[in-house]
Formats: C-alpha cells, structure tokens, sequence
C-alpha cells in the first residue's frame, strides 16, 4: 500500500477557470501555459482537459515539454509556443520536426532555428520594460526572421508588475508594446497579458492572452476576483495520534513545547511531498472542516497537528490545501507564492483527475 498523501485535480474547476478567463478575454484567443507540469497538476491531466474545452493554443517553456506535450495531444491544429525558445541546435531541430513555435528573442536562437532549416512559425518576444527575456531591437530582428523564411507567429511580451494594478510600469509596458506592435505593423497577432493582466487590464487583451495561475484556481489579483475556484487539493491522512503533557516537545528541534495536557495527530506529508518546512508552527491545515495548527518543525515524511481534545481517529483525512484552505493563503503563510507550492509537490505524490473533491 502506498503513502496516503495525494493531489486531486478537480477537472470541473478547471474547465470553469478556463471559461471565466477566455470569456474575460474575448474575443482573444486563449493560450494556455501549462509549463512545469502544469504547475505541477500533471500535463497529462490538465493538457487533455483544455483541449476537450477547444483549447487549441498551448505554451511550455522548452522543447522537452513541447515534445511530450505533442505526444499527449498529437491533434495537428494544436499549436504549441516554446516560452524559453530553443537552446542548442538539438532543440531546434526538435522544434522543426515536432511543428512547436519557439518564442524567439535573440539573434543567436535565430541562428539555431536556420541551421536547422526550420521553416515554421516563431514567436518575437520583444523587451518592454522586465528586463528579463525580449528584443531591444525588435525590428531588426523581426526582419531577420522574414530573411530567413521563419513565419511570425506573432509578437509578444511579459508584464512584471500586472499583479498591482495601479503600478505605473504596466502603462509603460502597454504603450512600449503598442508602439512596437504598430511598427511591425496591426495585423501581427499580439500577446501581452499573462493572467494578472487579464484580470487588471482585460482592455489590453490583443489577439492571445497567456493565462497560467489563473487557470489553476489561484486569484492573480487580491483586489479584483474573478470566482476562480482551486484546481488542487492536497491531501493526506492521519498515521498516529498521541497524548501530550505539560513539557512534552514535538519534533527536530523541539521548536514547540507543550504548556497543557493535549493531544496531536501525526500526518503522513511533510517537504518531501511539496508540505514547506516554513510552515513549521505557523501553518495549518483542515480535519473534518476544523483548522489546525501545524505545530513543530515539519518533517520530510509527517506533520504534526495539535488536535486538543478532539478525538481524530488513525485514518482521519486532513486538507493541506485545496477546497477549504485555499493555497493562496498557505502561500502566504509560508512566505512564498502559490506557484512555488502547486511546483513543489514532490513526484511520489500522485496525481489524481477527479469532477468533485472528495
């Protein structure tokens, strides 16, 4: 029998995440980034779900996943972006023969693409204000790329600060976009807005929005919500329950001491399955709709949780995060944002498609 610790997709809140965003979006199309396992909610779960929705526009970051990605969905209408490009010449070649769109930002993956021959479509990326991955001379290598017989997929770029609306390099990052769109000229497909830009700045959608968080449940605006609804429930259940008295300690460490008689329940998760050892006396989690405190350092295999004089049973299921503790708020209370939870449940985790949360 294995460990009882298991991520449950929830495919209906999946497709109602999808619908909120595309329709919020429209008419532009929807590109949905499914990178990193999906945000670790596992690519062969999610990718077909998308696409059973008439999803047909996807993005990855490499060609690793791009291949894998078309061997999930082998359907020749699914176009699929290379977020990072390519990065040596194995790359480009597997992008010409898989029929993937590398995002292209420099001269010297241009290069790559045209010794490989390849004579599909690539996205431009262009710089416009994140210093991070993106053209400064967006023209020249938009005409290097027509040179070479490369088609133009389109151009895009990346907002840094999409998540605060009010901040004042989101309309930078618009106009530098809009003049550079206009340059290379309006009838270029453009893509701009990741899922905190559909949320802030749905105006500015262009032809494709890039939605990834957002799709997974995870509100990428505080301020503005739009009824998404939580893709993953992490959960485990309870191995060992133990009476405490009054000077007893709990885990490495013994970072927590008890002040009265009390009782805690053993959990089988702990950072070896995604759980972050931050939430070491600061975190909680739910038993039959009640919240609980983590208390003592988390383990590699187990949490502790103080269950008072509750009477929770070996067996008992406990939510570390999902329907009724939302990971936007573990996010928090370990320090870190919930792309970093969702990406961090370990591979001995399994995942686990389901309409309904149990």
């Amino acid at each position: 029998m294995s460990r009882p610790t298991s991520a449950q997709i929830n495919l209906a809140h999946l497709r109602h995440n999808y619908h909120v965003l595309r329709k919020r979006a429209a008419p532009a199309r929807t590109m949905a980034v499914v990178k990193a396992e999906a945000y670790g909610h596992g690519l062969d779960i999610v990718a077909p779900a998308l696409h059973a929705e008439h999803c047909l526009d996807f993005a990855v970051t490499d060609t690793a996943e791009g291949a894998r990605l078309r061997e999930i969905l082998p359907d020749d209408k699914v176009s699929i972006a290379l977020l990072s490009g390519v990065f040596d010449s194995e790359d480009a070649t597997a992008a010409a023969d898989l029929g993937l769109n590398p995002v292209i930002s420099d001269d010297w993956q241009l290069e790559l693409l045209r010794e490989a021959c390849f004579s599909g479509q690539a996205w431009l990326k262009v710089e416009t204000g994140m210093h991070r991955l993106g053209a400064h001379d967006a023209e020249a290598l938009y005409g290097k790329m027509r040179k070479a017989g490369i088609g133009i997929a389109g151009i895009m770029s990346h907002l840094a600060c999409a998540d605060t609306p009010d901040h004042p390099l989101n309309a930078t990052q618009v106009a530098s976009f809009a003049r550079i769109h206009a340059r290379l000229g309006n009838d270029l497909p453009a893509s701009l807005l990741n899922s905190a830009g559909i949320a802030a700045m749905a105006k500015h959608h262009g032809d494709v929005v890039r939605p990834g968080i957002a799709l997974y449940g995870v509100e990428p605006v505080a301020s503005i919500l739009l009824g998404l609804r939580p893709v993953m429930r992490l959960s485990s259940r309870i191995m060992a329950v133990h009476e405490l008295t009054p000077g007893d300690s709990v885990s490495y460490g013994a970072t927590y001491t008890a002040t009265e008689a009390g009782r805690i329940a053993v959990v089988a998760a702990g950072y070896g399955d995604g759980l972050p050892r931050r939430l070491s006396n600061t975190g909680f989690a739910i038993w039959r709709g009640q919240r609980l405190a983590i208390i003592g350092r988390v383990c590699m295999d187990y949490c502790m949780l103080d269950i008072g004089n509750h009477r929770a049973d070996i067996g008992d299921a406990v939510e570390l995060w999902g329907e009724h503790l939302w990971a936007g708020e573990v996010a928090e209370q370990a320090g870190t944002i919930a792309y970093e939870l969702f990406t961090g449940v370990g591979t001995r985790v399994p995942r686990q498609a389901v309409e309904t949360f149990a």
